[in-house]
């Protein structure tokens, strides 16, 4: 059922919404199944009513699907994802210079770290996946030609394919229209430009089955001077290719087939496969000055574009949704002050400043259009590995957060993603959000020396008053409280990471980032302290655990 839009909004009435999520691409519409599962009433709003049909992102990591897990949409989307395992760097004559490829098991968030997938029908699969929350509406083919802020809410004017128009107001809007985005424009939003600007066509192809073993088994960056490219191995028989446009070349002309089948006949001819789509983009490097103007926040395309190494652009949209989402749960629930959501901004972009910088140094690198600086570059990388091509991981460079609301310790770990074990309880197993939830959660591990049953309970009561569950990794020589979850681990992930960070547990937010470390009983309550201290603003108890739904 749709809400009915209000051509008027009298002062101290309820808004028709609590939030509009403006956009229902892949980023909108992970919005929406997260504020549907926090039960808050949403209302979704795109001018398109079907999912695009040609593919555009292609690469997603195990922290997305660690959110989709949790929202119990992940076994719908399976089919459509496979395992990104290696990519080999060529140089200018060929040769291998490194490789860029995956952790080994066991998997430190208990998936593939990176995988490639096709769009169209997994964007469906959270698309329909969104419906099914009891609070979160859809008003497709309705586009917003306006926007006005008042002091509790947002009133946007609607237009419908047939031309019909109207209002809806909404405690708090989510941009997520896209890279020319309307709403940016309406609020007077502004991108900092972080200086890069390439012209490449992508093509992507449905391979015959038969042909497949033609091609490259393994993703590959050719670092040519004349030309860079890129090859991906999608999944399934889709295979992709990113090439570099020369100056003269117009955009629109390389999209013509004849001069795609040209491009790609090093590898492929039209007789071994369909041509899915051709798209000439201008690859950008652009970051909103503000992400909040108001009550109305961006995200995805709409807050940053980047180029595609690395394939993080739907990854960073996705990160601000569930950034966002649990904070606005809290206000909207009256247990935050809504000073909190500034915090969205404060950790996002500098997040994605700095990956992009990252991104842009590794495509200087890779695109080095000058053949004797590309000579030097081959025997730079080469020579840095000891003479053989290197292998190196894609996750090594996701940062982490640097900023917002962070334990002020800056202990080891801090602002890192916290990791997945698969955990073992009583008459329960599985992976840690699976068999405890999400939330704000306390991770202790009791085995190290010095941890008794009361220092538990002290701990459990001080978290308690927070709304944060404390898990106890345990060996069962420390008498666990009832009121504090025992496990064990089964592959040693997460004692692992504890040992990295020197400590001996870690205060976690609900979106996984870790919001900060200690060593000891004591240092858990200073933490805890702090982040009652930090949270001075809130009315009630933190958000608590968020169980998986289908």
């Amino acid at each position: 059922m749709q809400p009915e839009l209000s051509t008027s909004h009298p002062p101290g009435l309820p808004n028709d919404v609590q939030v509009a999520v403006v956009g229902f691409g892949p980023a909108g519409a992970l919005a929406a199944n997260l504020l549907g599962q926090a039960g808050i009433h949403t209302l979704c709003i795109d001018r398109t009513s079907e999912v695009y049909d040609k593919p555009r992102a292609i690469a997603l990591d195990h922290e997305i699907l660690r959110v989709l897990d949790n929202l119990g949409v992940a076994e719908a989307v399976a089919p459509y994802i496979a395992p990104f395992d290696l990519s080999e760097h060529f140089g200018s004559q060929g040769e291998l210079l490194r490789r860029i490829g995956m952790v080994g098991t066991p998997y430190p968030l208990g998936y593939t770290p990176t995988m490639v997938f096709t769009q169209p029908p997994l964007e469906a699969a959270l698309r329909d996946h969104a419906g099914h929350w009891p609070g979160v509406e859809l008003r497709l083919g309705t586009q917003v030609t306006g926007l006005m802020q008042h002091e509790s809410g947002v009133m946007l004017q609607l237009c419908d394919a047939a031309g019909g128009s109207g209002r809806v107001t909404a405690d708090y809007v989510i941009a997520c229209d896209g890279a020319s985005s309307s709403l940016r424009g309406m609020v007077g939003a502004t991108l900092d430009d972080l200086e890069f600007d390439e012209p490449w066509v992508v093509i992507d192809l449905k391979v015959d089955p038969d042909k497949l073993d033609t091609l490259p088994a393994n993703s590959a960056h050719y670092c040519e001077p004349d030309r860079p490219s890129v090859y991906i191995v999608g999944p399934g028989n889709h295979r992709r290719w990113e090439i570099m446009l020369l100056d003269g070349e117009d955009p629109r002309e390389m999209e013509r087939p004849e001069r795609v089948w040209h491009l790609l006949n090093r590898w492929i001819g039209p007789q071994d496969a369909t041509l899915w789509r051709a798209a000439s983009y201008r690859f950008h490097a652009l970051v909103l000055r503000d992400w909040r103007r108001g009550r109305v926040f961006f995200a995805g395309d709409a807050a940053h574009q980047q180029p595609p190494i690395l394939g993080q652009g739907m990854c960073q949209g996705m990160r601000d949704v569930t950034n966002i989402v649990w904070k606005l749960q809290a206000v909207l629930a009256g247990q935050a002050d809504p000073s909190l959501l500034d915090t969205y901004g404060e950790e996002r972009s500098p997040h994605v400043r700095e990956l992009i910088e990252q991104i842009k140094g590794i495509g200087a690198v890779l695109c080095e259009r000058d053949p004797e600086a590309a000579r030097r570059r081959d025997a730079r990388l080469l020579a840095e590995s000891g003479g053989v091509p290197a292998t190196i991981t894609r996750q090594s460079v996701i940062p982490p957060l640097r900023a917002g609301l962070l334990s002020s310790s800056r202990r080891p770990g801090t602002g890192r993603l916290f990791p997945q074990p698969y955990a073992m309880a009583a008459g329960r197993e599985g992976l840690l959000d699976a068999v405890f939830g999400t939330g704000w959660r306390m991770v202790i591990d009791t085995r190290a020396p010095g941890w008794r049953p009361e220092q538990l309970s002290a701990l459990s009561d001080a978290a308690q008053d927070l709304g944060v569950t404390v898990l106890a990794l345990s060996d069962g020589t420390v008498a666990v409280p009832p009121a504090v979850e025992a496990f064990r681990e089964r592959d040693g992930v997460l004692a692992g990471w504890l040992a990295e960070q020197d400590a001996g547990a870690a205060l976690i937010r609900p979106d996984h980032y870790v919001f900060g470390t200690a060593d000891a009983a004591a240092a858990c309550l200073a933490l805890l302290a702090e982040l009652r201290l930090a949270l001075h603003a809130y009315a009630g108890s933190l958000p608590g655990r968020t169980t998986a739904a289908a």
